[in-house]
């Protein structure tokens, strides 16, 4: 298990790769000294580690016969839709996560996936101890 701090700086900085690869995925605003976008990554970080932990799990629950369904590959479209819900959560404040279609939150999201498994290996060894 991923301590939640680690989980959120291991977000910040999936969201950060994962912002290059696509132009229909930005930080609003994007003209934003260096400190402000670390500080907008972390906080967006923050709010993508609050969603899997408390909604992501009730999604994944409710839509378990689709994921049986498409022997998993429904998780897509939910990893797709928590981004969505990030989004839409941060566009209420001054900065945020900007994603312009579902498309686009589909390949970021399974981007994103793969990264943050990527990177949280070290951290899980280290507090089992390895």
């Amino acid at each position: 298990m991923v301590p939640f701090g680690w989980r959120i700086v291991i977000g910040a900085v999936g969201l950060w790769m994962v912002d290059g690869l696509w132009s229909s995925m930005r930080l609003v605003p994007g003209n934003e000294s260096i400190p402000a976008q670390v500080v907008s990554y972390l906080v967006i970080g923050l709010v993508l580690a609050m969603v899997n932990s408390l909604v992501k799990p009730l999604a994944k629950l409710l839509s378990l016969p689709l994921y049986i369904l498409t022997l998993g590959l429904f998780g897509l479209i939910v990893n797709a839709a928590m981004l969505e819900l990030v989004s839409w959560v941060t566009s209420m404040t001054s900065f945020g996560l900007e994603i312009d279609d579902f498309g686009t939150a589909i390949g970021a999201g399974f981007v994103l996936a793969l990264i943050t498994a990527v990177l949280s290996i070290p951290v899980k060894r280290r507090s089992n101890g390895r």
